[in-house]
């Protein structure tokens, strides 16, 4: 029985760290496209963003929720695998590199609200974990 839930465990944090390596490689490919597939998708338009929840702050909440999704999934499978692109820092990092890019991506434009959303994302993560951390040893 004890390897059976080993093998189970196993299984999920493999499939975890898979969910994590394609969410980076479609993190890649939406902010690198030259123009919103996302857009294109929901409405046919590729200059029109969507925006997911309605909000005063506009589509820059979709960043916030991304970017706190690839935290969580980033320490979760930091854990295991220790590497350069399982680390918050490199999250940080290709948050700003990746808004910035869009400087020069045709059908793009830099938009200082994501980036500050792209921070506050992992930075809300980090604050909760912790938190919890913290919760552990009262």
């Amino acid at each position: 029985m004890y390897y059976i839930k080993l093998i189970m465990k196993n299984t999920i944090f493999k499939l975890t760290e898979h969910v994590y390596y394609f969410s980076l490689l479609v993190l890649l490919i939406l902010y690198l496209f030259p123009g919103s597939l996302i857009g294109y998708l929901f409405y046919g338009n590729l200059g029109q963003q969507p925006n997911l929840i309605s909000n005063p702050i506009g589509t820059s909440i979709n960043h916030l929720i991304f970017f706190s999704y690839i935290t969580i999934l980033a320490m979760t499978v930091r854990l295991r695998v220790k590497n350069i692109l399982t680390n918050y820092r490199f999250i940080l990092f290709i948050s700003c590199v990746l808004e910035i890019s869009h400087l020069i991506i045709p059908n793009r434009a830099f938009e200082f609200y994501d980036l500050i959303a792209n921070f506050t994302g992992v930075v809300i993560i980090l604050l909760l974990n912790s938190f919890i951390k913290w919760q552990k040893y009262l």
